[in-house]
């Protein structure tokens, strides 16, 4: 028996955790969240006033989508002082009050925190990375605060290397971590079979005691027998408590998100359907999208290995799948899932017969270096310069995710939008397509609110980026859009060149 790790309920062991903590939360947007030891602390602190003035870091966010659930009811009542994120959309109170500017709240693309976690877990106080050049996180532009009051210089700084430009990403000093796992064996060895994706679980709690800090671990069960040691992804040494939370009843759909049994490939639809009935998440499924989707699917190529952003960029994976392209290419998922089919909504990171699942840094490592072949992400706006906001709209924001780490490297980049929004009427009969009704709100605008891809970066890299829609594709040029297709029915004057507020190339 390790005598290292210590036995608690959630209560005792969030007394460990100190006011002015730096606590790195290992989670996935809505999904792995140790939900018990958050809702510990804020007993602790509606009782004592304590941990105050804490600084939470997360990659990938760590709501459940509930607003008293989780961390959500600490946060609000003012036991936070500083978030760090790549994605805020299951926090929904949260994401309000950050925009009331109640304490500092940053957002990193996700892949950057990933690896500013990893460098910390090798004794290196930051990570370089050429993601986030040219775009809101930037120095230069915004920075990567959020509301009024983020003004910390210190988390992403502009540097030269060898007469390159990188941006330099800091973390504060992480000194305790908060992690879900399935189950603990008598070393206290933490093993992840029943979840869905293991996260950056190693390297938090590896940066986590570099840093002298403390690492508390969620778990369904103890087990009497030692674990396999390949299947142990964070050693009982590194582990100062485990707390025992035995979960609640699982649907089988769920349960098929885990790699517990196989789920061949003609069984994916099947159990997304499942999926879905359970979530109550509806796909995208306007005549508009599916135009869109089919549209975009067709810069598939056999053998891609790809990405797949939520909302329309869904209905690609539909068309990939009718057209039977869908077993000759590999999806992946940010959350390290590779090689299935990845679910969406409240479940989102999890994924349906994945080949494999790896750490979300790995996952990042393989996107940054270009080793996607084509990605597919959705659009709030796009202007003149060909650059896109896909992260913030007019007084709401989710934050950037993985998208600004997926779209910077990869070799074809394809913009999955409607033309207009808010009240757009489609018809598609016989291959042509006819605008009936024009949105109220355009997508193609002058400028955008903030950007979240850099047309400039991307035609220095040499990407092939298209802007797909319901009407028309327009491709990225030099100097801004091209017009590069119209479809059947579609009065080029009427339809896309009269609605644009910006000349484009025909």
């Amino acid at each position: 028996m390790n005598a290292m790790f210590q036995l608690m309920t959630a209560d005792e062991a969030v007394r460990m955790i100190p006011d002015g903590a730096c606590i790195c939360v290992n989670s996935f947007v809505g999904i792995e969240n140790p939900v018990e030891l958050h809702e510990a602390i804020g007993r602790r602190f509606k009782a004592t006033g304590s941990p105050a003035h804490m600084t939470i870091v997360s990659s990938a966010g760590f709501g459940v989508w509930e607003e008293d659930r989780a961390a959500e009811g600490y946060i609000r009542d003012g036991a936070v002082d500083k978030l760090i994120c790549g994605h805020f959309g299951a926090m929904p109170s949260t994401k309000k009050i950050i925009l009331e500017d109640r304490f500092e709240a940053y957002n990193l693309p996700l892949g950057c925190i990933s690896h500013a976690i990893r460098a910390q877990a090798g004794g290196i106080p930051g990570t370089l990375s050429k993601v986030g050049l040219d775009i809101f996180v930037d120095p230069r532009r915004e920075g990567p605060g959020i509301n009024r009051i983020s003004k910390d210089p210190s988390l992403v700084k502009l540097v030269e290397v060898d007469g390159e430009e990188f941006l330099y990403y800091k973390l504060p000093k992480i000194n305790v971590a908060l992690v879900k796992g399935t189950a603990a064996d008598p070393r206290g060895n933490i093993t992840f079979d029943d979840m869905y994706t293991s996260g950056d679980a190693l390297s938090i709690c590896q940066a986590t005691k570099a840093n002298g800090g403390i690492v508390i671990v969620q778990v369904d069960r103890l087990v009497g027998m030692p674990s396999r040691p390949r299947n142990a992804v964070i050693p009982g040494c590194f582990v100062d408590a485990i707390v025992v939370v035995e979960p609640g009843w699982r649907d089988e759909a769920y349960t098929a998100l885990t790699g517990s049994f196989e789920v061949p490939y003609s069984e994916w639809s099947v159990w997304t359907d499942r999926i879905e009935a359970l979530t109550s998440t509806r796909r995208q499924d306007s005549v508009a999208s599916r135009i869109i989707g089919r549209r975009a699917a067709r810069e598939l190529h056999k053998d891609d290995i790809i990405n797949v952003g939520i909302g329309i960029p869904e209905t690609v994976s539909h068309y990939a799948r009718k057209d039977g392209m869908l077993d000759h290419i590999t999806l992946t998922v940010e959350s390290g899932g590779i090689g299935g089919f990845p679910a969406s909504g409240p479940v989102f990171g999890a994924m349906i017969g994945a080949a494999s699942v790896c750490d979300i840094s790995n996952q990042f490592d393989l996107y940054d270096n270009g080793g996607l072949d084509i990605c597919f992400m959705g659009a709030l706006e796009v202007d003149r310069h060909g650059n896109v906001n896909a992260h913030r709209g007019p007084g709401a924001f989710a934050g950037i995710g993985g998208f600004a780490n997926i779209t910077a490297k990869t070799p074809t980049v394809v913009f999955c939008l409607t033309f207009n929004t808010k009240g757009l009427d489609v018809t598609r009969k016989g291959g042509i397509v006819t605008i009936q009704k024009n949105g109220s709100i355009p997508k193609f605008v002058n400028e955008v609110r903030t950007v979240s891809f850099s047309a400039r970066q991307a035609v220095a890299n040499g990407q092939r980026v298209l802007y797909v829609t319901e009407r028309c594709v327009f491709t990225l040029t030099a100097n801004g859009l091209k017009l590069l297709e119209v479809y059947p029915g579609v009065d080029v004057v009427r339809d896309i060149l009269e609605l644009l507020p910006f000349a484009v190339e025909i």
